[in-house]
């Protein structure tokens, strides 16, 4: 004979579960229930002395018990998911699901029954049908914005894009034509205009998009072509700002996994950081060199004042302007954008500044990025 006292025992550890529980022997007298259960019958442990354990169903599930479940419990040794009606004292039936497990052999032979209410686990189902509908429903939503962005910057860039193109196109024809000297100085002044603003337009869009969730896209390659690109950010903005010296050091390096038309945006971004801030009896230095492990390391050199230690802390966070200058020009994305796109590269942008010089300094480890 199974031990009551046990027996008890582990039955009272589910007295507050929010399902029926009930262990009866070998001959299917009831040895003990929990709480919950009793409650739903509306019956009390005395209630329950000497009673077989098919007293507790309905006729028509006290038959599909004695014919179906007590069999596959011998032969099987569990059930799952039946289900039966419960019969209340008042005599209202309880719909119900049972879980069955039998153990042990002969005297020793101990069956548990667990009870869930089938209206709680027909909310719960539904319950979780609406979720995963919401889920669904909400994945679409998403997919859907991320096409409406993709649509809206894609138009936005179009438009924006399309008339400095055209003006753009206009200035090299106009430039090609016998000019006086002052006609040479305002195409001049035009092409660092339409350098300036295809540079906004840029960062704008990708402000945009990393604020839709879109984030800063990479167009990974093996960086082969990174030099190149380097110089001819470095020869556009000399041409734009002829009054203005920007030295070039390129050391020679192996080639760094990166988005190459995405560091020479970084680096015009930094330049015209520092032909903006900087000091224009100053030389502009750009240093370009390889890291210990392989990477790279690119950074921008100005003098003038320096940035104060108020403004560390917001540098590189959008719309943030220097107060010490007066130039108008810019929104304040161009170092927000150059760290956005150090960080989607797996590297970092740094500054330091000090009455002798302002440094920025992007640095790509060389690591494998995926595509």
């Amino acid at each position: 004979m199974s031990n009551p006292a046990k027996i008890s025992a582990t039955v009272r550890n589910f007295d507050n579960a929010p399902c029926g529980y009930i262990t009866f022997d070998e001959e299917g007298n009831i040895l003990e229930t929990n709480n919950r259960l009793r409650e739903w019958l509306g019956i009390s442990t005395a209630d329950l002395e000497g009673s077989h354990v098919t007293h507790l169903f309905s006729m028509a599930s006290r038959i599909v018990f004695e014919t179906s479940i007590a069999p596959l419990l011998t032969l099987k040794g569990q059930v799952e998911a039946a289900s039966l009606d419960l019969r209340a004292k008042n005599g209202a039936k309880i719909p119900v699901l049972l879980s069955a497990e039998a153990t042990g052999a002969g005297s020793q032979r101990l069956t548990t029954l667990v009870f869930l209410l089938a209206d709680a686990r027909r909310n719960f189902e539904r319950e979780l049908a609406m979720a995963r509908s919401e889920a669904q429903a909400q994945l679409l939503m998403k997919q859907r914005e991320g096409e409406l962005r993709e649509q809206f910057i894609a138009i936005l860039g179009h438009d924006l894009r399309n008339p400095l193109t055209s003006i753009s196109s206009a200035a090299r024809m106009l430039s090609a034509e016998p000019l006086s000297d002052r006609g040479k100085e305002i195409i001049k002044l035009t092409q660092g205009s339409i350098q300036r603003m295809s540079l906004l337009i840029a960062n704008v869009l990708d402000f945009t998009r990393n604020r839709l969730g879109g984030g800063i896209e990479l167009n990974l390659s093996d960086g082969k072509e990174l030099e190149r690109e380097i110089r001819q950010v470095v020869e556009e903005l000399r041409s734009a700002h002829s009054g203005r010296e920007i030295r070039l050091e390129i050391s020679k390096q192996e080639s760094v996994r990166c988005d190459v038309w995405r560091v020479g945006q970084l680096l015009s971004n930094l330049l015209g950081n520092a032909l903006t801030y900087g000091d224009p009896a100053q030389p502009i230095r750009v240093v370009c060199s390889a890291l210990k492990d392989g990477g790279l390391e690119l950074s921008v050199w100005n003098g003038g004042k320096p940035i104060p230690p108020s403004a560390m802390e917001r540098l590189f966070d959008p719309f943030v302007r220097s107060t010490n200058h007066d130039d108008p020009r810019g929104v304040g994305l161009g170092l927000h954008i150059a760290s956005e796109i150090a960080k989607t590269h797996g590297g970092s942008l740094d500054v330091s500044s000090n009455v002798e010089r302002t440094i920025f300094t992007f640095r790509l480890p060389n690591g494998e990025l995926e595509s």
